[in-house]
């Protein structure tokens, strides 16, 4: 590991900000002019460069960059690792973690820092955001696609009921006494420790103002579902080997695992479908309906059985509508959810 410095701050800052890139010198700029514009100056930041091909071209950047920067270089190791390397560098009090691909409002930093200062009992906190596509054109917002409802505990994480915004302000202390990220895991790696976060005793809140652009690329999606919903179950294995759990987050967890495998083989299905193959699509179909009982996906197993060309055109007219839309699919780890009535006292939309 390489560590570069252009910064020459006197004095430990107030927050750290870590950006983690990995091929990202295409929107880095706009990620680091964001922090610059920034209300609130008293911060670091680290970017960590985890094997990027275009390591000449990010390095260029960083160098012209008006902003003070630690660089860190390294083989690619996976986000985890590369936050985790920011992490051990630290030397502020609170954690800023920001997408290389993704940007701040000017706000952001003041209204996170706030509630954080606010709220000792707080270790983390998460604002909403405005989803873009890939060119940063403006869409909905990421809690009207996937909402916070009611308190942040391991069943409304494990549930989705409360999906975390990935631009996060936190105490250091929190993602430290968690045991950082988990270096193995190469998707969901944030649920993992913000899961571990509330079951060490943190309490996570969030508001509904929107501090971040939250950058959506274009192109399906349906194998890299997959593989974060094999990650994900993964983690759901950890957690039941490596958590104390009470009988009802067990019950939960156990819930949501019978819930991932079967929608696994839903996203399977759908990959099948892609590739054109009838007969692999229905036998996945078949053993997601086992457990979802969806009117829809009897109808399109039904279909499959009856008429399995019509079933892949269709299909394949769909996705190609679907991935214009910067939206498509977006949700914590699987699907959006429905929003709830949300308790009064749970969030911190009134601080």
């Amino acid at each position: 590991m390489t560590i570069f410095t252009n910064s020459d701050l006197r004095h430990a800052p107030a927050v750290s900000v870590v950006v983690a890139a990995y091929n990202s010198a295409r929107y880095i700029s706009q990620a680091l002019d964001s922090v610059k514009s920034q209300t609130f100056s008293d911060y670091e930041v680290i970017v960590v460069n985890d094997g990027s091909s275009d390591r000449k071209e990010l390095e260029q950047i960083l160098h012209s960059h008006p902003l003070p920067i630690i660089y860190i270089r390294q083989e690619n190791k996976g986000v985890s690792a590369a936050r985790n390397a920011a992490i051990k560098i630290a030397s502020a009090e609170f954690y800023a973690q920001l997408d290389a691909d993704d940007q701040w409002t000017p706000d952001y930093l003041h209204e996170q820092l706030r509630i954080l200062k606010e709220n000792p009992d707080v270790a983390l906190v998460y604002p909403n955001a405005t989803i873009t596509d890939d060119e940063g054109n403006p869409g909905r917002l990421f809690m009207d696609v996937s909402p916070s409802e009611g308190e942040v505990n391991f069943e409304t994480l494990v549930r989705q009921q409360c999906v975390v915004m990935t631009c996060v302000t936190a105490r250091m202390s929190a993602i430290r006494a968690a045991g950082m990220f988990d270096e193995s895991i190469r998707s969901v790696e944030d649920f993992d420790l913000w899961v571990r976060i509330v079951k060490n005793g943190g309490r996570i809140v969030y508001h509904r103002k929107p501090l971040a652009l939250y950058r959506r690329h274009e192109g399906s999606l349906s194998s890299d579902r997959s593989w974060m919903m094999r990650n994900l179950l993964t983690v759901f294995e950890k957690f039941g080997t490596t958590l104390t759990l009470t009988p009802t987050e067990r019950e939960t967890l156990n819930e949501e695992r019978a819930r991932g495998e079967a929608i696994l083989h839903l996203f399977e299905g759908k990959r099948a479908l892609t590739s054109r193959q009838g007969a692999a699509a229905l036998a996945h179909f078949s053993m997601a309906q086992g457990h979802l009982r969806s009117t829809k996906l009897a109808l399109v197993i039904s279909l499959l059985r009856r008429a399995p060309r019509l079933v892949i055109w269709a299909f394949a007219v769909r996705e190609r509508i679907l991935q214009k839309q910067p939206q498509h699919q977006l949700s914590g780890i699987d699907q959006p959810r429905e929003p709830k009535v949300s308790p009064e006292g749970y969030s911190c939309d009134s601080m």
